[in-house]
């Protein structure tokens, strides 16, 4: 796997969201950020970067995972139960979105209700209230 085949498959997975943020990441969020969507995944794009991906580990397989070569706590995050790989072949492509699977349902489990409300919406009411929202933001800027 590599940063544009994970970013094919992650926008296949329902209410699956991205952002280029920090200069070189591309952030991956359960929902849109402008409805309170949360971040589940980043893969680092600056090549000089020591993790290229970051997820959600859940606090039942943090530890765990630590134990595997290549994995150390994500910067920042760790204390959120957040990874970080060093290689794209860390784990195989399989075992890997299943743990990007498995990270996207944890965020999504600890969404608010009304971020979860929007989301259960019809896919053109969500994608009208999401620009609506969007466009009161940026007239707040």
């Amino acid at each position: 796997m590599d940063a544009e085949l994970l970013r094919t498959w992650l926008l296949t997975l329902p209410h699956v969201e991205e952002t280029m943020q920090w200069g070189e990441s591309l952030v991956f969020w359960v929902g849109d950020k402008a409805i309170g969507g949360k971040m589940f995944a980043v893969a680092n794009l600056h090549h000089e970067s020591r993790a290229i991906l970051s997820f959600a580990a859940g606090p039942e397989r943090f530890a765990e995972l630590l134990e595997v070569e290549g994995v150390f706590p994500a910067p920042y995050l760790a204390r959120a139960h957040w990874i970080a790989i060093e290689q794209w072949d860390t784990f195989p492509t399989p075992e890997l979105k299943s743990l990007l699977r498995d990270a996207r349902s944890l965020v999504e489990a600890r969404l608010p209700k009304r971020t979860r409300d929007v989301l259960a919406l019809p896919a053109a009411q969500r994608r009208k209230l999401i620009a609506a929202r969007k466009k009161q933001l940026a007239n707040q800027e």
